[in-house]
C-alpha cells in the first residue's frame, strides 16, 4: 500500500465524528483547506505525536522530500505503566500529562499535531466501483461494501474512502480505499491532544507512517530497495512488529509476542525493583556485571528468534523465499550487537533504522541522542513528514 495515498487525514476523526461531514474527499478535502489549511500554504507547522504502549514521542521537522528535512525538535516521554495497553488508552490523563511534558521539553510553540490509529484499529480495503457514479451514489456504494467486512455496526465506525483511480484489471471501473475505525478509538487520540492544548489536524495509521519514514531508511541500506525484499522488524515494548516490503511497499505484516518489557520484568525481578527502577536502569546501562549474561544477551537471542520465526511465516504464506536486508527499528534495535544477533540467526544482513541519518538539525538538538532514539521514531518521524505537502 503506499503510504502518501489515504492516511486518513481527519476523515476518521473530527470531521466525521463531531461535524457531521459525509464521507467524501473531496468535501473532506475543501474543509481542510477551509478550516486546517492543509492543503494551502505549505508554511503550516505540525509535530507528529505517537503515543505507544510505554512512552510518546515527538517530532518537528521543516523541509520537504525534494530539499530535504530538517530536525527542528524531538521528545520523548515515558508513560505511566499500563496507560496505553493493546493500542487502547486506557488513562487519558496520564497520557495527556506526558504529551505536555514532551511539548514542554519540544519547545517549539507548534500546537498542530498529527497522530496515528494502531493497524490493528483500523480496517482498510480495497474495492472496485464503476466509472461515473456521482457522489452520493458512490457513498451509498462505499457504505455497503463496508457494512459487508465491517464486524461492528456501521454507526459505531468512522468511515471514509478515496478514489485512487482507474482499476487495473478494468478500465470501467475505479479503484476506491476504503478506512473505517472504531469512535472510540479516534475520540481517546483526540481527547489526548485536546487535553494537552493541542489540535489533532490528522489521523493517519502507524503502519503507514512507518512507510513513510521507511523510505528515509531505504537509501541507506546497501544497494537500495529496488527489485529487492526488505523485513522490517520493529521492537516495541510489548510486541514486534515484521513488516516485509518488496520496492519499499509493504507485502505482508505479521506480529510476535516480545518486546523490550519482558527484559525489563525481568530486570526487576532479577534486582528487588519496581518495573520503573527497571526501566530507568536499562536504559542507563547502570546494571550489576552479570545483567550482560544472564539477561540481555539470552533476551537478544530471543528476539533474532522471533525475527526468524516470522520470517519463516513469510516464507511459507508467500511466494517468497528469502529478504535482502533486515532492519531494526524500535526502542529494542539500539541494544548493542542486536543487528549481529539478528543477523547471525537469520543469516541476512541486518542495520538499525534512523530516519534522520543526513538531516540538518537545529542547534538544539544532540545528535548523540538523537542518534539512540532514532530507531524508536520511526512512527512520529513519518507523522511529521505529512505536515502541510501531505
Amino acid at each position: 500500500m503506499d503510504f502518501s495515498l489515504h492516511s486518513l487525514n481527519l476523515v476518521v476523526s473530527i470531521l466525521n465524528a463531531r461535524l457531521g461531514i459525509a464521507p467524501n474527499a473531496k468535501k473532506f478535502k475543501d474543509f481542510l483547506v477551509k478550516q486546517f489549511n492543509l492543503f494551502g500554504s505549505r508554511t503550516q507547522q505540525l509535530a507528529g505525536l505517537d503515543i505507544s504502549s510505554s512512552s510518546v514521542k515527538l517530532v518537528e521537522l521543516s523541509g520537504d522530500p525534494a530539499s530535504g528535512y530538517r530536525v527542528e525538535a524531538y521528545a520523548v516521554e515515558l508513560l505511566p505503566k499500563d496507560a496505553v495497553q493493546d493500542g487502547n488508552i486506557d488513562d487519558i490523563d496520564g497520557v495527556s500529562e506526558a504529551v505536555r511534558r514532551g511539548m514542554r521539553r519540544l519547545g517549539t510553540g507548534t500546537r498542530n499535531v498529527a497522530l496515528a490509529l494502531p493497524a490493528s484499529a483500523v480496517i482498510t480495503k480495497k474495492i472496485y466501483l464503476p466509472q461515473g457514479l456521482r457522489e452520493h451514489e458512490m457513498e451509498f456504494h462505499v457504505e455497503s461494501e463496508a457494512n459487508q467486512y465491517i464486524p461492528f455496526p456501521i454507526d459505531e465506525v468512522n468511515l471514509d474512502f478515496q478514489v485512487l483511480g482507474t482499476s487495473p484489471g478494468s478500465p470501467d471501473d475505479v479503484e476506491v480505499f476504503v478506512a473505517a475505525s472504531r469512535k472510540e478509538k479516534v475520540e481517546d487520540r483526540v481527547a489526548v491532544a485536546e487535553s494537552a492544548g493541542l489540535k489533532a489536524v490528522i489521523m493517519d495509521v502507524e503502519s503507514l507512517a512507518v512507510e513513510a519514514a521507511f523510505s528515509l531508511v531505504a537509501a541507506q541500506i546497501p544497494g537500495g530497495v529496488k527489485g529487492r525484499t526488505v523485513a522490517l522488524a520493529d521492537i516495541g515494548a510489548n510486541a514486534l512488529q515484521m513488516t516485509v516490503m518488496r520496492d519499499g511497499v509493504q507485502i505482508y505484516a505479521r506480529e510476535q509476542s516480545i518486546g523490550g518489557a519482558r527484559l525489563t520484568q525481568d530486570i526487576a525481578r532479577q534486582f528487588g525493583m519496581s518495573f520503573e527502577e527497571a526501566e530507568a536502569a536499562k536504559r542507563s546501562g547502570e546494571l550489576p556485571p552479570e545483567y550482560e549474561r544472564d539477561l540481555r544477551r539470552p533476551f537478544m537471542d530471543s528476539v533474532a528468534l522471533e525475527v526468524s520465526r516470522a520470517l519463516q511465516f513469510f516464507f511459507t504464506s508467500t511466494q517468497y523465499n528469502e529478504v535482502d536486508h533486515i532492519v531494526l527499528a524500535g526502542g529494542c534495535a539500539v541494544m548493542p550487537q542486536l543487528a549481529e544477533v539478528v543477523s547471525g540467526r537469520t543469516q541476512v544482513p541486518t542495520s538499525v533504522a534512523n530516519p534522520f541519518a543526513g538531516m540538518s538539525l537545529n542547534s538544539r538538538v544532540r545528535a548523540k541522542s538523537l542518534a539512540a532514539d532514532a530507531p524508536a521514531l520511526m512512527v512520529a518521524c513519518g507523522l511529521a513528514m505529512r505536515r502541510a505537502d501531505a
